[in-house]
């Protein structure tokens, strides 16, 4: 299945009263060392702390909820997201997270008035597990990017960014399974912007995928590992994927860092790691532009911990 704009408008149209229309910071030439433009869409500020909440939304609003609830498995951004939809339309949400779930984002699912189980050692250990409990109770999975209403949900992000400035030439967007990516690429298909991956070089299930010519099982081993750590993109973000999204950067965990400290040294923006990896392609020159070129940073999530902030804050 691929999404086409009018998937993405009636997305849109729906989550539209539920979720944040997150604002742009306009940078002018030369700001990030590139001789164009850079415009940050600052994604973070969405409910529940990253781009999550337009999926989550999208997927609880789409079909009917039965009785036994939602259920979704989470290194932490989805889970938050899923929880915060499910409260605010009054279903029950129980959450697998893995272990390497930070504690802020555990806190934040827990805030959020769902039930947390801890479902394995990564996140591959919490989906089986979660799989396991919806197929037992018949709670309705959520998944964090392999569902069509998931990527569609993200979508609507492009048009947003289109009617707040100056058409983009590209756009940079970190993968964690591949459905914010997907879902921005199906918009801009064919449109004139070009949607480039980031993903880490120790977590690059999206890069082997397109490599190999069909998903793959990867190693994940980065820093980012907690929300762009997914093992296995899928069959549903890999076609989609294939068929639009420009090329996949990588970036060094170390690049990473030092994206997180560059937003908050400059702008006081305390991006977690997998919300600062679209920058750090940019900024450590694994994506090179164009001269002059109209560059956009999806900067995704921002639920770090003060031990996280800690780090950055120097």
């Amino acid at each position: 299945m691929s999404l086409s704009p009018s998937d993405i408008r009636a997305a849109h149209d729906r989550i539209a009263p539920r979720i944040r229309r997150t604002p742009v910071l306009e940078l002018p030439a030369g700001a990030l060392g590139h001789s164009g433009p850079v415009s940050l869409k600052l994604e973070f500020l969405q409910h529940a702390g990253s781009f999550k909440s337009r999926g989550a939304f999208n997927s609880l609003l789409s079909q009917p909820i039965p009785a036994a609830g939602v259920t979704a498995a989470s290194g932490g951004n989805h889970g938050a997201a899923v929880a915060f939809a499910a409260r605010e339309l009054g279903v029950p949400a129980r959450i697998f997270v893995p272990e390497i779930a930070s504690a802020a984002k555990i806190a934040l699912i827990r805030s959020c008035g769902a039930e947390i189980v801890i479902g394995g050692e990564r996140y591959a250990d919490a989906q089986a597990a979660c799989d396991e409990h919806a197929a037992a109770s018949g709670a309705r999975l959520i998944h964090p990017f392999s569902a069509p209403t998931t990527m569609a949900g993200q979508g609507p992000i492009g048009p947003e960014w289109d009617s707040q400035g100056e058409p983009l030439n590209s756009v940079l967007v970190a993968v964690g399974g591949g459905g914010l990516v997907g879902g921005l690429a199906s918009w801009w298909a064919g449109a004139g912007t070009r949607v480039i991956g980031v993903e880490p070089e120790g977590s690059r299930a999206l890069h082997a995928a397109l490599e190999a010519g069909g998903p793959v099982d990867v190693a994940v081993h980065s820093v980012a590992a907690d929300s762009l750590g997914a093992r296995n993109v899928g069959e549903l973000v890999y076609t989609t994927c294939r068929d639009t999204v420009d090329h996949v950067a990588l970036v060094a965990d170390e690049a990473i860092r030092d994206a997180q400290r560059r937003l908050w040294g400059e702008f006081r923006i305390a991006a977690e790691r997998g919300g600062a990896a679209a920058l750090a392609a940019l900024l450590s020159g694994a994506y090179r532009p164009a001269p002059g070129e109209r560059v956009g940073v999806l900067l995704c999530g921002a639920n770090i911990d003060a031990r996280g902030l800690a780090e950055i804050a120097v």
